[in-house]
C-alpha cells in the first residue's frame, strides 16, 4: 500500500500509466485474431496452398499458446513477487512485455513466433492482477471492481483503436509491422510506470508457498472454472471473427478492422459497466452476463450471414462478455481470503484458459468442416456451462458463512 494518498492528478497519471500497458496487452493479445489469415499465409505457405481452413486453424494455435503463457505465468509470477514493492514489480513486468513482443517481431519462422507468443503471455496475468491491486489502493475502499475495470480499460480501448489499427497495418505492411508498434507501446508503458506509479509496498510476509494456499479453497477452483469455461464462448467467436466476416458475411477485407472497432467499443463500455455493476450486485451481474452471452452467441449462429446484423451482434457480444472480466476477478478476490496478489492474477489465468479452449474448440469445428459459423454454437454451450457453475457457486454461499470483501 502507498504510504500517502496520491492527489487526484497523480492518481490519474498513475492509472493512465497502467492503462498504457494494458492497452499494449490488449493489442498484442487480440490483434492476432484479426491477422490470422495473414499469419497463416505468411508463416504456413505450404499448408495455406493446400487448405486455407487448415492453415487458419493451425495459426489459431498462436492464440492458444499466448493464453497458455498467461495460465502458467499468472499464478507463478504473482505468487513469487507478492513480497516485493508493487510499483517495481509493474516496471519489471512492463519491461518483460517489451522484450517478449520484440521477439515476436523478429522471429524467423512459425515455430519461433509460437515460442515468442508463449513467452509474451507469461507477464500478462501478473500485470493485470498486481495492477488491479495498485489501482484499488489508489481509488480507495468500496471501489475494488472499478479499480479492476480502470486497469482493464486500456485493454478494451485497444480493441477500439489498437487492434483495428494493428490489423490495418498488418494487412497492408505485414504483420511484423504490427508487432513493432506493440513493442514501442510497451516501451512507453515501462517509462510511464517508472515515472508516475507511486511507491506501493508489497506484503513482505507473503511467499509463493503461502500464496499457493489459495488452491486449497474450493470456491477458488469453482470460480476459476466459471471463468475458464464460461468465458470461452466469448473467445470461440472472437478468435475466428476475421474469416466469419469475410467468408460467412462475405464482407470485404477492410470490413474486418471496422467491425473490430465496433467490437472494441462494446468491450470498453461493457468493462466499465461491469465494474460499477459488480460493486453493486455481484451475483446478478455475473449470471445475467452469462445468460446474455449465450443468447447473443445463438443469434450470431443464426444471423451471421448478414454483415450489418453481424456487426450489431459482435458489439452486443463484446459488451456483455466484457462485463464478466471485472465481475469474475472481484469474485475471486472475495473467495481467496488473504491471498489477494495471486487471486487478482488468477482471473487472467481463468479467462485465458477460456481463450485457449474457445480458440481450440472453435478451430476444431472449423477443421472438421462445419464452417466458420460453427464456433458460435460452441460458444453457446460454454456460456451456459458458465451460467450453471456460477449459479452453483452462489448457491453454495447460501449454506456457508458470508464472504467478506478483503481489503487490497
Amino acid at each position: 500500500m502507498n504510504s500517502t494518498s496520491p492527489s487526484k492528478r497523480a492518481a490519474t497519471a498513475a492509472l493512465f500509466a497502467l492503462a498504457i500497458g494494458s492497452f499494449g496487452i490488449g493489442m498484442t493479445e487480440f490483434v492476432v485474431m484479426g491477422l490470422l489469415p495473414d499469419l497463416a499465409r505468411n508463416l504456413l505457405p505450404n499448408t495455406w496452398a493446400s487448405s486455407t481452413e487448415d492453415a487458419i486453424a493451425q495459426a489459431g494455435t498462436l492464440i492458444s499458446l499466448y493464453a497458455l503463457g498467461v495460465v502458467i505465468g499468472a499464478p507463478t509470477i504473482a505468487g513469487s513477487v507478492a513480497r516485493f514493492p508493487r510499483h517495481r514489480v509493474m516496471i519489471a513486468l512492463a519491461l518483460a512485455l517489451t522484450v517478449f513482443n520484440a521477439l515476436t517481431f523478429v522471429a524467423p519462422s512459425f515455430e519461433w513466433v509460437a515460442a515468442s507468443r508463449l513467452l509474451a503471455g507469461l507477464p500478462h496475468g501478473a500485470y493485470f492482477g498486481i495492477g488491479a491491486l495498485v489501482a484499488a489502493d489508489i481509488l480507495g475502499p468500496g471501489r475494488r471492481a472499478q479499480g479492476v475495470a480502470y486497469v482493464l480499460v486500456g485493454l478494451t480501448v485497444a480493441n477500439v483503436v489498437g487492434v483495428p489499427v494493428g490489423t490495418f497495418l498488418g494487412q497492408h505492411y505485414g504483420w511484423r509491422t504490427t508487432f513493432m508498434v506493440v513493442t514501442g507501446i510497451f516501451a512507453i508503458a515501462t517509462a510511464c510506470i517508472a515515472a508516475f506509479v507511486p511507491h506501493h509496498e508489497g506484503s513482505p510476509e507473503r511467499t509463493l508457498r503461502a500464496e499457493l494456499q489459495v488452491f486449497r479453497i474450493g470456491q477458488v477452483w469453482l470460480t476459476l472454472a466459471i471463468g475458464a469455461i464460461g468465458f470461452g464462448g466469448f473467445f470461440a467467436v472472437n478468435s475466428y471473427v476475421a474469416p466469419m466476416i469475410t467468408e460467412i458475411a462475405h464482407g470485404p477485407s477492410w470490413a474486418v478492422p471496422l467491425l473490430l472497432v465496433v467490437s472494441g467499443i462494446g468491450m470498453t463500455i461493457g468493462n466499465l459497466a461491469g465494474g460499477r455493476l459488480a460493486d453493486r450486485e455481484l451475483r446478478r451481474t455475473m449470471l445475467g452476463a452469462f445468460l446474455g452471452s449465450a443468447m447473443v452467441l445463438a443469434l450470431i449462429g443464426l444471423l451471421a450471414q448478414w454483415l450489418i446484423m453481424l456487426a450489431v451482434l459482435l458489439f452486443a457480444l463484446n459488451f456483455v462478455g466484457s462485463i464478466l472480466a471485472p465481475t469474475i476477478q472481484t469474485r475471486l478476490m472475495d473467495v481467496a481470503q488473504d491471498n489477494q496478489s495471486i487471486a487478482a492474477a488468477l482471473n487472467h489465468s481463468a479467462l485465458n484458459i477460456g481463450n485457449s479452449l474457445g480458440a481450440f474448440f472453435g478451430g476444431a469445428v472449423i477443421a472438421a468442416g462445419w464452417g466458420f459459423v460453427a464456433p458460435a454454437w460452441v460458444g453457446v454451450a460454454m456460456a451456459l456451462v458458465g451460467l450453471a457453475l456460477g449459479a452453483v457457486g452462489f448457491a453454495i454461499n447460501r449454506h456457508a458463512p458470508a464472504l467478506e470483501p478483503v481489503a487490497c
